[in-house]
């Protein structure tokens, strides 16, 4: 079972053209954390102001380590200027480390 998580972020106009420069070195902390699977930053079509973060860890521990390490408290402190509100996570387990293939858009 890993960690998968999504969260949405809404970022203030005068970041939105530096968030992924204010989350780079958490960006680049987190990937290095032996227990993080992917850590992915996209940004909406829809909405320039919002930034969305699917990231994974391999179990529980990994996700715990991750929330306790010096880095996640600093990379919150640098995010929180820049949000214009509070950010939206889904936070559950799923089976597996890996993404899985989508059957219905088999590429053969």
């Amino acid at each position: 079972m890993m960690i998968f998580i999504v969260v949405r972020f809404k970022v203030r106009p005068e970041f939105q053209d530096s968030w992924l420069d204010i989350t780079k070195e958490f960006t680049a902390a987190t990937r290095s954390e032996p227990g993080n699977l992917w850590y992915e930053w996209s940004r909406s079509v829809d909405d320039p102001a919002e930034f969305v973060l699917v990231e994974a860890f391999l179990d529980g521990q990994a996700g715990a380590e991750h929330v306790n390490a010096d880095h996640f408290r600093r990379g919150l402190d640098a995010m929180r200027p820049a949000l214009s509100e509070t950010p939206r996570i889904i936070h559950t387990e799923v089976p597996g480390t890996e993404w899985s293939r989508m059957g219905e858009l088999e590429v053969v």
